[in-house]
């Protein structure tokens, strides 16, 4: 008797795919195309606070996008226990801004400001990497009340952002006025063709309609004297970004604790944008996820530091753009890494991105942040909200959140350390979810009534069996 031997290979996960070459190609420049403007964004503040020339200005941002690639790379392809294997792109973390510019401004600015934000950046990314297995320990203090409200605070106040982008605003900060008809337009005529596309089509088409979107609405642009290439000629061909470019780095303690500092409020955006990408592709995130992501940060940061560039962390703008495709394989990444890296050697293609207008920008922005909402939400439905806790949780991290988002200047009466807090409303919000979590779940004192429980709906338990009543909340922080 003859056995039939079947193919008992198990299917591979939607995250480990490998995809045709040609689709890793438009997708991986898809993730490129929506990421560009954000990822460009913080070498234009440095430059501008730092007094630095125009050439100096290029190198930085050319050292930005090509360490953008190499740092995407290891996160989405993974070196040993470095790298979460996610399809998570890379970029330098705005909490950083702040603290870069006053550690450049009180060293003199130029390029002995430089030094020291490199040297600072260098020793961050070492700490970052050392204590990512003790930061990843904290996940059971993660449950989805806390992961749900720091995934929609991420979302909400990433909104203004796209806003600030389709009214072209001349900073995060300002409010725009007037607002330009066109600029609206052309935000809106985005969204409109994403939209369209998402409806109407099907398979592949409806997996690119963010990038068909932008390539609609820029060429509308152009037709309309509104997209300018003009600075594609004068770029130059090729370049090749140098460690230690403008000298050795400087170290001085209080601007290596500084970044440090954000270095650790990184870490927990970071767990938040792992976790509503696991959401999304359905994998389970456990500590060794969470350590594997923030070593990968830290070396990235590291290696920003020696290559002219800043801390880098996981940008929740792609996560959005997973959701809103579907597709969710981490070698679409790893290829739009691959593409970053050609666009920090080749300033002239570099050149080509930046020509996409602003509010055209936005527009596809709108979409993939508010779709970084809705996981927030979805992962709150796992929530029991018969908890009074856990409503109090939810609403406080979001409200502070919103408070810091809809007035970002109220930061600037704290003292410097603290504004790294307020002035960001996903820091604030995530810190504060986190807190409330462990204070009204963790540390509510018994009484001789009884005592609530974790995250579960309030028990009354009495006094005679608060043995009992915290054996199960052990085993509920376990499982």
């Amino acid at each position: 008797m003859t056995l039939d031997k079947r193919n008992t290979t198990e299917p591979v996960h939607p995250v480990d795919e490998v995809l045709p070459l040609w689709e890793l190609a438009i997708y991986g420049f898809q993730h490129v195309l929506t990421f560009y403007a954000a990822a460009v964004i913080v070498p234009i503040l440095l430059a501008s606070a730092l007094g630095l020339s125009h050439e100096m200005l290029e190198h930085l941002i050319e050292a930005d996008l090509f360490t953008c690639g190499i740092a995407s790379f290891i996160q989405a392809v993974g070196i040993g226990k470095i790298g979460v294997r996610l399809p998570l792109l890379q970029g330098v973390t705005f909490v950083a801004v702040m603290p870069m510019i006053a550690i450049g401004v009180s060293a003199g600015g130029g390029i002995e400001g430089l030094r020291q934000i490199f040297g600072s950046v260098i020793v961050a990314g070492i700490f970052s990497y050392i204590v990512a297995p003790y930061f990843s320990r904290l996940i059971r203090f993660f449950p989805p009340v806390v992961t749900g409200s720091v995934i929609l605070v991420i979302g909400l106040a990433l909104l203004p952002v796209a806003a600030n982008d389709i009214v072209a605003g001349h900073g995060t900060n300002a409010m725009q006025n007037p607002v330009e008809l066109r600029n609206v337009a052309y935000g809106l005529g985005t969204l409109f063709f994403i939209l369209a596309i998402q409806k109407f089509c099907r398979g592949f088409l409806g997996t690119i309609a963010v990038l068909i979107g932008l390539v609609c609405m820029t060429l509308v642009a152009w037709v309309l004297g509104d997209a300018h290439f003009a600075d594609v000629g004068a770029a130059p061909l090729l370049t090749i970004s140098k460690p230690f470019y403008f000298g050795m780095p400087t170290f001085h303690v209080v601007p290596i604790l500084s970044l440090i500092i954000v270095m650790i409020i990184s870490m927990l955006e970071t767990t938040g944008d792992v976790f509503a990408t696991g959401a999304i592709v359905k994998k389970p995130i456990g500590s060794a996820d969470i350590a594997a992501a923030i070593r990968a940060d830290g070396l990235a940061t590291f290696i920003g530091g020696v290559f002219n560039s800043f801390p880098y962390t996981c940008f929740a703008e792609n996560v959005g753009l997973v959701r809103l495709t579907q597709v969710k394989s981490r070698w679409v990444v790893a290829s739009a890494a691959i593409i970053m890296m050609v666009l920090g050697c080749i300033p002239k293609l570099a050149a080509i991105m930046a020509s996409v207008p602003l509010p055209v920008l936005g527009g596809a922005a709108l979409a993939m942040f508010a779709a970084v909402a809705v996981v927030g939400i979805q992962t709150l439905a796992q929530v029991d909200f018969d908890n009074q806790n856990n409503m109090i949780i939810v609403g406080t991290s979001i409200g502070l959140g919103m408070l810091a988002t809809a007035q970002p200047h109220i930061a600037d009466n704290f003292p410097s350390w603290a504004q790294i807090i307020f002035g960001s409303g996903i820091t604030l919000g995530s810190m504060a979810a986190m807190s409330l979590h462990l204070v009204f779940n963790h540390f509510m004192p018994a009484n001789k009534h009884g005592v609530v429980i974790g995250d579960q709906p309030s028990k009354t338990i009495p006094a005679e069996g608060m043995e009992a009543a915290l054996s199960h909340e052990e085993t509920v922080r376990k499982g």
